[in-house]
């Protein structure tokens, strides 16, 4: 938790946990890169009630609230009930992260020249779809006004500048620092490789989600990917045809910061907010804390 004071071992960016048992620490110098140790899952989610929930939020005030605010709000809610979601490996050591930062690719415009970017959202446990929802508007309105490029994309230019060699040789530079946990705050605080989750959206480009990786660089354990939403016509059970309306998605997972049954846990609780999505309008009863 952001605020706690640091121990030798810690990271500026999460708490060295100490507790771990003896299997999770082997795991972590056995699966050395996060790209070998990704979990693929493929999903879908009944949205019925997610849609008229968020017709809700768009008459109460909030225009443009969609499916991504409430992926992002679900996430946030479930970080704070099963903390270890929020876990990342570095070094071969297992961290807990000290605030919860959602990574989001976007393109400035729609439309084939429009660059790419990435945006760095910073959310606290407690917060509401609401919460969530002006805290993305904030930072997404910001860079999708001004033609000048974000802080990372800034720090990547003037990298791409390098010579072929030394670009090479800064990038293991700076990995080698990332390992040991040395990496400026300042880099940290920009990177999109560096945080809890990353999410993107194929919705808006028509096609599927995608399985994506997890980057070699950094240290983002959850990768979200979501489709657009889609129509199924099924039997209930009193045989009658019903319409019901689906969304996809993909999920890419770093296996090294909790087992499977915590996993499947919390994409469970993930699910249900979708059929009882007004929970995500009042804070957590109580905001759990990892192990030590």
């Amino acid at each position: 938790m952001e605020g706690r004071k640091k121990k030798f071992g810690d990271r500026k960016d999460g708490r060295l946990l100490r507790t771990r048992e003896p299997m999770s620490v082997v795991e972590t110098f056995i699966l050395v890169d996060r790209t070998g140790a990704t979990n693929y899952i493929q999903d879908k989610v009944e949205i019925s009630k997610t849609e008229e929930y968020i017709k809700s939020k768009r008459k109460e005030g909030l225009p443009g609230f969609g499916l991504m605010h409430f992926m992002v709000a679900t996430y946030v809610r479930v970080a704070s009930e099963m903390p270890a979601v929020n876990r990342f490996v570095s070094g071969q050591r297992v961290y807990a992260r000290d605030r919860i930062e959602v990574n989001i690719d976007i393109k400035k415009e729609m439309t084939l020249e429009a660059p790419n970017t990435c945006v760095k959202i910073i959310l606290s446990p407690e917060d509401t779809a609401e919460d969530v929802y002006r805290k993305m508007k904030e930072v997404i309105d910001r860079e999708k006004g001004t033609d000048a490029d974000s802080d990372f994309d800034s720090v990547a230019g003037a990298l791409a500048k390098y010579p072929k060699l030394f670009f090479k040789f800064s990038i293991w530079f700076l990995k080698l620092l990332d390992y040991f946990g040395w990496l400026p705050k300042s880099l940290l605080d920009v990177s999109p490789f560096h945080g809890s989750f990353f999410i993107t959206s194929m919705g808006s480009l028509g096609i599927p989600p995608i399985f994506h990786h997890l980057y070699s660089f950094g240290n983002v354990p959850i990768f979200c990917a979501i489709g657009p939403k889609r129509t199924e016509y099924e039997i209930d059970r009193n045989g009658e045809v019903v319409r019901k309306k689906y969304l996809d998605y993909t999920i890419s997972t770093d296996e090294r910061i909790v087992d499977g049954y915590y996993y499947a846990t919390a994409f469970r609780k993930m699910k249900l907010y979708f059929s009882d999505p007004y929970k995500l309008d009042v804070p957590p009863e109580k905001v759990v804390e990892d192990i030590d």
